[in-house]
């Protein structure tokens, strides 16, 4: 059937788990009552659960349940074929992703995700990038807080940079000023399997290490390590490293090489974390080293648990781009959302991701929001979810 001609525009597929509901409680609040909104239904192996989490959230009760398993491909596959989009939040993406996307692939069915798992992406990316052109599947990873505000937030800062010098900057830093709400279960398994997939498979650190990973057959430049902190004279304070760089960073590679290198193939990008000024900030960083080898404390949350409605209401972040030019121009570029990242703002994200799809006239493929969507996106998140992007100097 025609992806035009499908039941559904969107099916959110994991909507029993703690962000798929969020995902279905955004789409019924925001669209439900809109006659141009999304034809959306839920999905998950649990009719049972379904119609208890559709009550729960206030839905109508002819919002249509979808019965599909992960250890089913036949099920995925019926589901695939109902709908345009699938966002799914079924995570590890490692464990329970491989038919999803398989099916997506056959089916020319779009997909989008929140998977922060780059040696899986890469397996993905090798094993079905011709595919997707073929069938016209987007394949969309990292769709949520890792990485949209970074993948987005480059691409409009070097927008400005052409703008106002005239070429795009070779060199942007990725700062995060401010940021409330903790790491999601599904956030710290994922980081859980990748590593024990690398200590399986030693061969895959390479794709883990390299800033590069998710560029097959383009290496750049040795890029910042973002792992040693220090005193950044831009913005007053000292920088530590950030826990989810190493995901960042590759999609923000993979976006600027997808497009062709507008940024240039020498283009230089890391990120870290604000601290504050002074010898306080300075051990605050320093600290931040040593907290990196246990990034998530002694009791991590689990999957499927997250914070309090509260929690999620009160986080928010802030992230700053500094675009440097050789000349030694720069400019800052902001980009703020409400909502705690990992749970409030990456549900609003991955929505709107689903919604913004249904326009995308790029070709078929795996691939990044930052490429897929670009500014579309944009609009939309400023528009719908709470996040501004903007300019500041």
């Amino acid at each position: 059937m025609s992806k035009q001609n499908r039941e559904f525009d969107i099916i959110i597929y994991g909507a029993t788990g703690y962000t798929g509901r969020l995902v279905a409680e955004y789409l019924d609040k925001h669209y439900g009552d809109r006659a141009d909104g999304p034809k959306w239904a839920m999905a998950g192996r649990s009719l049972d659960k379904l119609e208890a989490v559709r009550d729960a959230i206030g839905a109508p009760e002819t919002t249509p349940l979808v019965v599909a398993d992960a250890d089913d491909p036949a099920s995925l596959e019926a589901m695939c074929n109902r709908t345009r989009v699938v966002l799914t939040t079924v995570g590890p993406y490692q464990l329970y992703g491989d038919a999803l996307v398989a099916a997506c692939v056959k089916t020319g069915t779009d997909y989008a995700d929140l998977c922060g798992e780059p040696v899986w992406m890469r397996q993905k990316i090798d094993e079905h990038m011709e595919a997707a052109k073929a069938s016209g599947a987007h394949i969309c990873f990292s769709s949520g807080f890792d990485s949209i505000p970074f993948d987005l937030g480059v691409l409009m800062a070097q927008k400005e940079a052409v703008k106002r010098f005239g070429k795009p900057a070779p060199r942007v830093k990725g700062r995060v000023r401010g940021m409330a709400g903790g790491a999601s279960g599904g956030t710290v398994a994922s980081l859980t399997e990748t590593m024990k997939t690398v200590a399986k498979h030693p061969s895959l650190f390479g794709i883990l290490r390299s800033s590069f990973g998710l560029t097959p057959g383009f290496e750049g430049p040795d890029q910042p390590s973002g792992m040693i902190p220090g005193y950044e004279e831009a913005f007053g304070k000292w920088a530590a490293p950030f826990v989810m760089a190493p995901i960042n960073t590759k999609n923000v590679h993979r976006t600027n090489f997808l497009l062709g290198h507008p940024w240039g193939e020498d283009f230089k990008y890391d990120e870290m974390v604000l601290t504050s000024p002074g010898e306080a900030g300075k051990k605050m960083a320093e600290g931040a080293v040593e907290l990196m080898k246990n990034p998530f404390g002694a009791k991590p949350p689990k999957p499927g648990e997250g914070p309090t409605k509260d929690e999620r209401e009160n986080g928010y972040y802030d992230i700053a781009f500094l675009a440097e030019m050789p000349d030694g121009q720069s400019l800052i570029y902001g980009v703020k959302g409400k909502y705690d990242p990992g749970y409030g703002s990456t549900s609003r994200m991955l929505a709107e991701t689903g919604i913004a799809l249904l326009s995308c006239d790029k070709p078929g493929g795996v691939g990044t929001p930052g490429y897929f969507l670009g500014e579309s996106l944009v609009d939309r998140l400023q528009q719908n979810a709470e996040i501004s992007f903007a300019a500041e100097d």
